[in-house]
This record gives C-alpha cells, sequence and structure tokens, in this order.
C-alpha cells in the first residue's frame, strides 16, 4: 500500500472527535454550611502514567473520600490528582488545658528546684508553651461531618467539571503546538524525498569509484555497477521516508480521534525518532546533497524531541 493509501485509511478510522485533555490542572470551591462552619475543596492534577490519587482529608470523612475517590475514577482517567479538605471555623472555640499534665510539670519543677536548694517557682507561661499542654475544642461533631458531606458532594461535579475545563483548555493549546510541530516534520520529509535520488546518485558513484581503485582496472565493470547498485540500493532511504509518512498520517488521525491518546502518541513519536535515526545512519557523510539530508534529518529529531516533551502531559 502506497502511503497515500495508508493516510486516506487510516483517516477513514477516525471514529469520533472527542476532547483531548492535558493532566494539568487546578479548581477550588469553598462554602459555609452554617455561620461558625465552612470548608475548602481544591483540587490539584499534573502527569502521570496512570490515575494517581492522594487524598487530604480531616478525620471522620472517610466516607466522603470514598464517594471522591468514585466521582474521579468516572470522570478523569489519567494523572497524579491531589485533592485537599479544609474544615472552617469562624465562630468561638475554647481553650482548655490538660490539668494533670500542668500538674506534673508544677511538680517536677518543684522537686526540682528542692533538689538543688533553689527557691524559684515555675513559669506557668512558659508551661503552657510545652506540648500537648494547650488545647481547642475544634474536633466536629458527626453532625457537623455529615452536613460538611452533603454539601461537598452537592458541589463536586461542578469541581471537577471546572478542573477538566481547565485541562481541556491546556489540552487544546498542546494539540495546536502539536499540528504546528507535525506540519514542520513533514515538511522536512517531503524535502528529504526530493533530494533522495540525487543523494542515491552520489553513493552509487562513489561506491563505483572505490571499487574501482580497489581493483586497480582489472575487473568485471558490469559485475562492478551491479554491486555498486545493489548498495547504493541499500543505503536509500526511500522506506523511512514511507515509515514517516504514515507514521504521521497516524499521528493526525489520532489528534482528530482525541480522547484518551497520550500513551499512544508517545509510541509512534517513538517510532519517528527511529526512523529518523537510521536516515542518518544512511546519510551521513555523503557530499553535496548529503549534508542537507543530514541537516534535515537532524530537524526532524528536534521537531519530535519537542513533540515528545509535549505528548508527556496529555492524558
Amino acid at each position: 500500500m502506497t502511503p497515500k493509501k495508508e493516510t486516506a485509511s487510516l483517516k477513514k478510522e477516525v471514529a469520533s472527535n472527542s476532547p483531548v485533555y492535558s493532566m494539568t490542572g487546578f479548581a477550588r470551591v469553598s462554602g459555609r454550611v452554617s455561620e461558625a462552619l465552612g470548608y475548602t475543596l481544591s483540587m490539584k492534577s499534573v502527569n502521570h502514567r496512570f490515575l494517581d490519587l492522594h487524598m487530604r482529608m480531616p478525620g471522620g470523612t472517610e466516607s466522603l473520600e470514598m464517594q471522591l475517590r468514585k466521582e474521579l475514577k468516572e470522570k478523569i482517567a489519567r494523572g497524579h490528582v491531589e485533592v485537599s479538605l479544609s474544615i472552617d471555623r469562624s465562630g468561638k472555640t475554647e481553650a482548655q488545658y490538660d490539668e494533670a499534665l500542668v500538674a506534673a510539670y508544677v511538680a517536677a519543677f518543684r522537686s526540682a528546684a528542692s533538689q538543688h536548694g533553689l527557691s524559684s517557682e515555675p513559669d506557668l507561661n512558659a508551661i503552657f508553651r510545652l506540648p500537648g499542654v494547650l488545647s481547642s475544642d475544634s474536633r466536629s461533631s458527626e453532625e457537623e461531618l455529615q452536613s460538611i458531606q452533603t454539601a461537598v458532594m452537592e458541589r463536586i461535579s461542578t469541581l471537577i467539571g471546572e478542573l477538566n475545563a481547565m485541562r481541556l483548555a491546556e489540552g487544546s493549546s498542546l494539540t495546536a503546538e502539536l499540528r504546528k510541530g507535525l506540519a514542520r516534520l513533514s515538511a522536512f520529509v517531503e524535502q528529504v524525498a526530493e533530494l533522495r535520488h540525487d543523494v542515491q546518485k552520489v553513493y552509487f558513484e562513489r561506491i563505483s569509484q572505490r571499487l574501482s581503485e580497489m581493483l586497480n582496472g582489472s575487473f568485471d565493470r558490469d559485475r562492478v555497477l551491479q554491486e555498486a547498485a545493489l548498495l547504493a540500493e541499500r543505503s536509500d532511504v526511500e522506506e523511512e521516508i514511507a515509515r514517516m509518512h504514515t507514521h504521521i498520517a497516524h499521528f493526525e488521525s489520532l489528534l482528530d480521534q482525541g480522547g484518551e491518546i497520550g500513551k499512544k502518541l508517545d509510541f509512534l513519536l517513538q517510532e519517528m525518532n527511529r526512523e529518523a535515526n537510521t536516515l542518518l545512519s544512511k546519510t551521513t557523510g555523503l557530499a553535496g546533497n548529503g549534508t542537507r539530508i543530514t541537516e534535515l534529518g537532524l530537524g526532524m529529531k528536534s521537531e519530535i524531541e519537542k513533540a515528545r516533551e509535549q505528548v508527556q502531559n496529555l492524558e
């Protein structure tokens, strides 16, 4: 099948146009369930090979965490997602101290003072700064936690929607950049295709000359020319050009199709890089247009590397 026919075939395989998401996004929502009790729920996502959920939740919200995980798994395919819930208490809280712990500190101080013949008394301010002495009654009751859970679940779809909206905008921007890079890559391949025959001719002439020098004029000229033609054919980059055309067409079809394409695009770019390396190995050191093809091959590798960095962040 020719590259053009393969391109047409690949375009027919596109079933639908789905959005392309980046794995980078952020969203936050705040609310109050009463004058004294509020909450803030935030979500941040970055790239990851799989869906990796990290929850930072207050104690007693295990049921809410399970529901959030379920919602996220249904609406996000891939990425490292950090979810953080904080509870805000704007009402008055009563400071309390651990009487037994304070008594123990005072007793220990006086015992040490007596043992060393000192007359000083313990400093209460210093004691209150010791770990575990002071505390505030900020624990949420079961009823309050249930109210927060209900409020969060009422807004979770909106929050995930905002997160995905940012991821979609970033994905659209990355897709546009990938298409530009793909156009430049395709132009490089077309230029190599135009120079291919000239390079093959130069390669043939160089091999023929070297064989003539090695045999000092005593040889079967037709046989030498056949061998030279065979070596020149093996150095031809026609197959690499054809495969690059196929990979580029497949890449374009995946961008058109959308959806979860990050891993597929990365694999295709690895294949493109392999073809560019083979092309360079066949043309390096040739005079004339061979030098130009080397420059074009290096340009291909540069565009492929840029694209690989970009697709790492696509879902």
